[in-house]
């Protein structure tokens, strides 16, 4: 069950709230539709109950918060849109991958295939599939942990007739059995089709909230609407008129002067109002799906059934059961209405036919005997003694106290005590909206984490090409770029066997594993998975490991196979002599090692800080282009202090030795960051970490 309590948006400048103080349910095993207009604020009190945006309110699913629940994916599965996949990866791909981010077998994956009819179209790609099919594949996603409530945001927009017709018996089959659903939707004959309640939305408030019976009864057939200052005597007439030709007329109150009369046309009720001289504001035929007050009648008036004696409508009209002189009226001095329209309403749909404020106390149905004014009887009798609790003035209270009094006897301290209990009795009502009544804020949930965050980044990075032409493309430029070096010669063969010339800032192996880790959080800002209904990527420490985790492999991967390569065909071309094994073949294998996979570490922070595949390949060219040159100036001031170079110090190693061995590998550490390029590697992917930090706890801040 979803109980959603006073959601309000927050302003924006001088314009009112898009979502102001909604409250409803929607029950389990029902399917509910959240009926409005486009721009009737639907889209943002899901938001808010999704906790997607900041506001007020709160919203209980199955009696806990969403924030409050720990994984909110397996109790609530949401549907706000497109799906926004990667347009290369398969269905399954995409279905098993999110099945690790959710925690659930890969199994799961081919049921909810099977369960959505997309069987036939597991190795589709996203990018290749239709509206309808894109549709099946989002239910099949917020299907996918198996949730007890369903959050679609007009999931049947853009589809055939027979995609609108499957989807709907999908809801409804979640529905019977034991689900929540809870949908919306623009078309109100849709809704009464499909939904078992429809709550509906008109500028931001709720104006009705009823059953699918009723809702179809009161909005979905043709109507007249009335618009009048003598509404009760009106309906009375027209029940007398449907009483005496034996026909089934139904007339429903909304508001203080609007009519609904159902079964009879405009003509009809027109000629009954002229015949007794009642004034008429507004006479148009609609739709029963028509303006912002249409439905919420059910709460303030009755409706009365289709039977041929129309006796139950007297009994509705009670305030004004006897018939007014027609010389009594007196149209003119009612200058708060528009002009009597006659004719045709408005065109059907959700907008307003005219900004109508309800003028009740002006036009409110005069009582028995009393004048037909548009004046309220503000003066009230003085030498009454009864409604003595209920006078509100202060200034009789004390005069009309002696008379009524029972038991006190100073008659000053009478009023002193009844007028302090009069005004807190209906002091609650005004302070009620400023202070009281303000709902809880709503605080905008951070992304979930995946539950398995290192099977999701594989699965993520082996689902489409990207990685595999990228490493192709890498293997066959570094064997074409060691070929070429050893035909020009005067290239070391450490240079050589990596396939980096000295004019080049990095080798290509390096630049590829940059790239491959600059996607690995790019894409998952381009394409997001994780957090569908944000559009961005959570920063949690899990997927951050796992991210990194994963480009080391496939740095390491690329590394070996770069050098593996370039040897081969080295000594297919040239012969072994320039693919011999060096002395110092560990340190030299630890260095590039090191540097492959910083890139890739590098290009995985950088995407992940400033949120794009681009950025991060430009901090990995960025390393030997400015940060060596800012490190050698560094570490050039700190040599003017000793005879000894920095970078040479570091070289040499540590002159004590350790009692207890080992520092052979700390020494080796040291001539790797002695290295140029090593040392401001290792510093840049320092600072990457740390401003990932940052802009992690700042975005926990906010």
């Amino acid at each position: 069950m979803i109980e959603a309590i006073g959601l309000t948006s927050i302003p924006r400048k001088e314009q009112p709230p898009a979502v102001d103080n909604v409250s409803f349910e929607a029950h389990t095993g029902r399917v509910t539709a959240l009926l409005g207009a486009p721009g009737a604020g639907k889209t943002t009190a899901l938001r808010l109950m999704l906790e997607l945006q900041r506001g007020r309110g709160i919203t209980y699913f199955r009696g806990r918060p969403l924030h409050g629940i720990p994984h909110p994916a397996h109790e609530v599965g949401v549907l706000l849109g497109d799906v926004p996949g990667h347009p290369a990866r398969s269905v399954r791909g995409h279905l098993r991958m999110l099945c690790a981010a959710s925690g659930v077998p890969a199994r799961r994956a081919d049921e909810v295939l099977e369960a959505v009819g997309l069987v036939s179209l597991r190795d589709e790609r996203l990018g290749a599939l239709s509206r309808g099919m894109d549709r099946r594949l989002g239910l099949a996603c917020a299907l996918l942990p198996d949730p007890h409530t369903l959050v679609l945001d007009d999931p049947a927009r853009g589809l055939a007739v027979g995609e609108r017709r499957w989807l709907y018996d999908m809801l409804r089959e979640h529905a019977a059995q034991g689900g929540t659903v809870l949908c919306s939707t623009a078309d109100p004959k849709e809704a009464a089709r499909f939904a078992d309640h429809v709550v509906t939305l008109d500028g931001g408030r709720v104006v009705a909230d009823q059953r699918a019976a009723d809702f179809a009864r009161t909005r979905l057939r043709p109507r007249v609407v009335v618009r009048s200052p003598h509404a009760a005597r009106l309906s009375v007439l027209l029940a007398q008129r449907a009483r005496s030709t034996q026909r089934s007329v139904e007339v429903v109150r909304e508001g203080g002067n609007r009519l609904c009369v159902y079964g009879t046309t405009c003509a009809e009720v027109g000629e009954t109002a002229f015949r007794n001289g009642i004034v008429v504001h507004q006479l148009a035929d609609e739709v029963g799906d028509m303006g912002p007050g249409a439905g919420a009648g059910a709460e303030t008036s009755t409706a009365q059934g289709p039977q041929p004696s129309s006796a139950a409508i007297d009994a509705q009209t009670g305030p004004d059961p006897e018939p007014v002189p027609a010389a009594a009226l007196d149209p003119g001095p009612e200058p708060e209405f528009a002009s009597p329209t006659l004719g045709p309403g408005p065109e059907p749909g959700f907008a307003s036919p005219a900004p109508d404020p309800d003028p009740e106390p002006e036009f409110a149905p005069p009582a028995p005997g009393s004048s037909p004014e548009p004046e309220p009887p503000t003066p009230a009798p003085d030498p009454s003694p009864e409604p003595e609790p209920s006078a509100p003035a202060p200034v009789p209270v004390p005069e009309a106290a002696p008379a009524a009094s029972t038991t006190l006897e100073p008659p000053q301290e009478a009023p002193a005590d009844d007028t302090p209990q009069a005004a807190p009795s209906q002091q609650p009502t005004t302070p009620r909206p400023t202070t009281v009544a303000l709902p809880p804020p709503v605080l905008v949930r951070p992304a979930p984490t995946p539950l398995r965050p290192v099977r999701y980044e594989i699965r993520r990075a082996a689902g489409v090409a990207t990685g595999y032409i990228v490493g192709a493309c890498v293997l066959a430029v570094s064997a074409l770029t060691a070929v070429l070096l050893a035909r020009i010669g005067h290239t070391p063969q450490p240079r050589l066997l990596a396939a980096w010339p000295a004019e080049l800032p990095l080798p290509p192996a390096a630049l590829g594993a940059g790239l491959l880790g600059a996607l690995a959080f790019g894409d998952e800002f381009r394409h997001p998975a994780l957090a569908v209904d944000r559009g961005t990527v959570p920063r949690r420490l899990g997927l951050l490991t796992a991210k990194l985790f994963v480009a080391s492999l496939t740095a390491l991967a690329l590394a070996v196979l770069t050098v593996g390569c370039t040897a081969e065909v080295l000594y297919l071309v040239y012969g072994s002599e320039l693919v011999a094994l060096p002395a110092d073949w560990p340190a030299l294998s630890a260095g590039w090692l090191a540097l492959v996979t910083g890139c890739a570490w590098a290009g995985a922070l950088a995407a992940g800080v400033f949120r794009s595949t681009t950025a991060g390949l430009a901090a990995v060219v960025a390393v030997p282009l400015l940060v060596v040159p800012a490190v050698h100036k560094m570490t050039e001031g700190l040599s003017a202090r000793g005879p000894v170079p920095f970078a040479g110090r570091l070289k040499g190693g540590l002159p004590p030795r350790w009692p207890f061995g080992g520092e052979q590998h700390l020494e080796a550490l040291l001539r790797l960051l002695a290295q140029p390029v090593g040392g401001a590697m290792a510093l840049s992917v320092l600072a990457l970490l740390c401003a990932y930090a940052f802009t992690g706890l700042r975005s926990r801040v906010r």
